[in-house]
Order: C-alpha cells, then sequence, then structure tokens
C-alpha cells in the first residue's frame, strides 16, 4: 500500500499492478449530440444532484439530449460516499443518460473491500468517511489494527452491497469519441492508447498536466483539484475540489466548443 500514497504524492514513477479495465472507443467522428462531463465527486451527493439539475436545464433549453460521463472518483473525503452510489447505480432521477467512469479513490475501494489489511492506508486517502458513510466508525469498533482484518472483512461484507462492488467492478477507465478522450487522471504523453497503462490513466498527473497528451486529441479529466477549471495543453481538468469548496464543474463539449455550465 506504500506503493499507493507514494503514486499519490507523486514520490514514484511506478503503482502497483492492476487489472485492465473495459475502454470505450465510440469512432472518429464527431457526436452528433453534446457530452457533459462532471468533475470528482468524493462523497458530495447534494453537488452531484445540482450538477445534474444544471445539466438538465441546459438539456431542456436546447432541446437537444446528451451523454453525461461521470469522470470518477466517487467517494472518499466527502461525507456521503454510499449514497453517491446508490444514486448513480439508479437511472438518473433528471432522466439523463450516464457513462461512469473509474477514479483511483473508486478502484482502491474496491481493492480495500477484498484485502483490507493489505490496503489499510487506504483509510487516510479519504476512506475513514466513506466507512463512515457505511455505518462502519472506526473508533467505536476498534479496527484501526491490521490484526482486525478479518473482523473488518465481515464488517465489509455486511455494510457493503453486492450492487456497490459490482458497480465498482464495472466500472470502464475511458471513453473516446472524435477528437475527445474522457479519463479520470489522464494519460502518458506520446504513447498510443492502445499501449496506456490503467493506473497512468487513473493516477498520473506529471508529466502529463505540463506536456498534455501529445497525441491529437483533447484529453477531459479530473484528478487534480483546482479552484476553478483548469486548461492546458490538449486538454481540460474540471476537479474543483467539490468535498471542501462545495463547487462541482459541468463541462459541455458541442462540436468543437467546450463550456462551462
Amino acid at each position: 500500500m506504500r506503493k499507493w500514497i507514494d503514486w499519490f504524492s507523486g514520490q514514484r514513477q511506478e503503482p502497483p499492478p492492476q487489472s485492465k479495465r473495459r475502454r470505450i472507443d465510440l469512432g472518429a467522428a464527431a457526436p452528433a449530440y453534446p457530452i457533459y462531463a462532471i468533475g470528482d465527486v468524493h462523497g458530495c451527493l447534494d453537488e452531484l444532484k445540482a450538477a445534474e439539475s444544471r445539466i438538465k436545464a441546459d438539456i431542456d433549453a436546447t432541446s437537444r439530449q446528451g451523454l453525461v460521463v461521470l469522470l470518477g472518483d466517487y467517494v472518499d473525503r466527502g461525507p456521503r460516499s454510499r449514497h453517491v452510489l446508490d444514486y448513480l447505480i439508479r437511472p438518473s432521477e433528471f432522466g439523463l443518460k450516464r457513462l461512469p467512469l473509474c477514479g483511483n479513490h473508486d478502484d482502491v475501494f474496491l481493492r480495500y473491500l477484498d484485502q483490507p489489511k493489505a490496503y489499510a492506508e487506504w483509510l487516510g486517502l479519504g476512506g475513514e468517511q466513506t466507512l463512515m458513510s457505511y455505518g462502519i466508525d472506526l473508533h467505536h469498533v476498534g479496527t484501526r489494527s491490521k490484526s482486525k482484518g478479518p473482523q473488518m472483512e465481515d464488517l465489509l461484507a455486511e455494510a457493503v452491497p453486492a450492487s456497490h462492488r459490482n458497480f465498482l467492478t464495472e466500472l470502464p477507465i475511458s471513453l473516446k469519441v472524435g477528437g475527445f478522450l474522457f479519463v479520470h487522471a489522464g494519460i502518458k504523453p506520446g504513447i498510443p492508447l492502445e499501449d496506456q497503462r490503467d493506473e497512468d490513466m487513473m493516477w498520473i498527473r506529471e508529466p502529463f498536466l505540463a506536456e498534455g497528451p501529445k497525441l491529437p486529441l483533447v484529453v477531459i479529466h479530473g484528478h487534480t483539484p483546482k479552484p476553478e477549471p483548469d486548461r492546458g495543453p490538449g486538454r481540460i481538468g474540471i476537479d474543483t475540489g467539490a468535498y471542501y469548496t462545495g463547487k462541482l464543474a459541468v463541462l459541455k463539449i458541442e462540436g468543437e466548443r467546450a463550456i462551462i455550465l
């Protein structure tokens, strides 16, 4: 788990290996419909509902249906991770067509569910708040010690619904449509998409933030919080730190235009 912490802080070049997630490619043609991207949610259900409400209002105003792409990190740090997953598993109450992608926090939460002893340091990355949303209070049950792994496994099996595990397992890692790539963190500059590694797409910061993709693509990503959406070379970052700013960004892509709602 030390490697995960180092990868968060940028101290290592190589994170631990991961199994490959699904990648969606809708072809080279520009979409004939708008695409709305939502940044990192991090357990902020009210902000997610407000973002979807803005999208619904825009769809109603333009009379054009669109696709909503969520860029991952649904859990950790904010207070309502369980409720966010419940919300995303159900059809949108606004009638939106959603495509949620996988973020690094979602991936590590899934790993913790299977191996709490091996991934115990996740608790310090916002995992305690996630467990609290499932009714697991570490200070009350006394499960901080690694020796309590089996007990934690029992608690997790009881508290976390199978539907949540399945949702996390099945999250794709990227969506490519026309000249846009939607992904949680970014990609390694200059590397063809088919050779990109899942761990980079969920965890990378530099050199991607400074250099961009170095491919004929515009990458829409989250992962690196900024007070406002962040435009760089060949990329647009829309993680606005919802769990501490109360702001959840929505980016609308229509044709070649990208605007913030």
